[in-house]
């Protein structure tokens, strides 16, 4: 029997002949037995040489990284925890062991493997570097949390909790999502730093830094709408604004310096100075009503929690039912004396 008996390992592919035998190796090596690779429809040889390497294998039904992850979790995973990695030999299966540490002591919901924590020279380009620590502070600034690396692949799990998450990102969103969902649900979520390295050579990643940069900033703004409506709304609203004045401005300079009246942007003008100012209010108008929303929330887990402490055992209510309890006890001894023993 292994610790890691009810731990599932989880690796997306997608073209990964080169490497995805030796992830799957150094993850047995490390005591995990389970392991699950499940393709995207890949063009090599990634299916049967995972299959040879000892992982069981699976083709996802659709496409893209957020679709395989889902699938895999709902219809092919029955273990209690999962452990989740790309395969593409970036990420050391040494670090496996602190990644589920969190998990298996009750400490956390979530793991997230911080790359930027160990990140080896060439692991990642600084045009990525930039965009990942853009998307963090983005991400930070609208869901306030500071989760430091949201894009990791690195991430463990318990399936109890995936299955809480909203997911619908069927690309790389997936873990932007994943992240974003966390706050959303309130789950825990520990943070261990890992180590991150350089592809193998004869390895190409599946990643479009621009492409897939824009799909990530695009999904943090489109989950603001439920987690952070003031920014959400009021990012909208101040943009409006600022176009509106400027708009204005033009019109008045225009004017004043030459007598040149331009009635239809002048119109344009006050229209997306309304509307944004009516972003605004309505951002702040959202805001109170999401923090009334949560506050509420939290009212009613705490009455949940306190109820549940005060609940009397299963033994007392089921005495209490069949009339053993002490209170039904000391009703049958004062049946028992009855009136005349009372008086005396």
């Amino acid at each position: 029997m292994s610790e890691y008996d009810d731990v599932c390992v989880l690796l997306p592919t997608m073209n990964e002949a080169e490497t995805v035998a030796r992830v799957v190796t150094d993850f047995r090596d490390a005591g995990f037995d389970r392991l699950l690779v499940i393709d995207g429809g890949s063009a090599d040889e990634t299916r049967s040489i995972a299959r040879e390497a000892g992982a069981r294998v699976v083709e996802q039904s659709g496409r893209g990284k957020g679709q395989a992850v889902r699938e895999a979790v709902r219809d092919h995973v029955d273990a209690s925890y999962v452990l989740m990695a790309d395969a593409d030999a970036t990420y050391d299966a040494g670090d496996a062991a602190a990644m589920l540490d969190p998990l298996l002591d009750g400490d956390a919901d979530h793991v997230i493997g911080n790359r930027f924590a160990d990140m080896r020279p060439g692991a990642m380009t600084r045009l990525n570097r930039i965009g990942n620590r853009l998307i963090n502070l983005a991400f930070r600034a609208i869901h306030r949390e500071n989760y430091r690396d949201i894009l990791s692949g690195y991430r463990a799990f318990t399936r109890e909790s995936f299955e809480r998450l909203h997911l619908t990102a069927d690309g790389f969103g997936i873990e932007t999502e994943m992240a974003v969902e966390c706050v959303k649900n309130r789950l825990s979520v520990s943070v261990v730093p890992v180590t991150y390295r350089e592809r193998p050579g004869g390895s190409a990643t599946n990643l479009h830094p621009i492409r897939d940069g824009g799909v990530i900033f695009l999904e943090l703004y489109r989950k603001a709408k439920t987690n952070n409506p003031l920014f959400y709304f009021g990012s909208a609203g101040v943009a409006s604004t600022a176009a509106g004045i400027l708009l204005a401005a033009f019109v008045l300079y225009r004017y004043l310096a030459f007598g040149i009246s331009h009635e239809v942007i002048a119109v344009g003008a006050v229209g997306a100075t309304i509307l944004g100012i009516q972003l605004l209010v309505f951002g702040v108008l959202a805001d109170m009503i999401h923090s009334l929303h949560v506050e509420q929330i939290e009212r009613y887990e705490r009455a949940v929690d306190d109820r549940a402490a005060r609940r009397p055992s299963e033994v007392e209510e089921r005495d209490a039912a069949e009339g053993r309890g002490p209170d039904a006890r000391g009703g049958e001894s004062a049946r028992r004396e009855g009136p005349g023993d009372a008086r005396d």
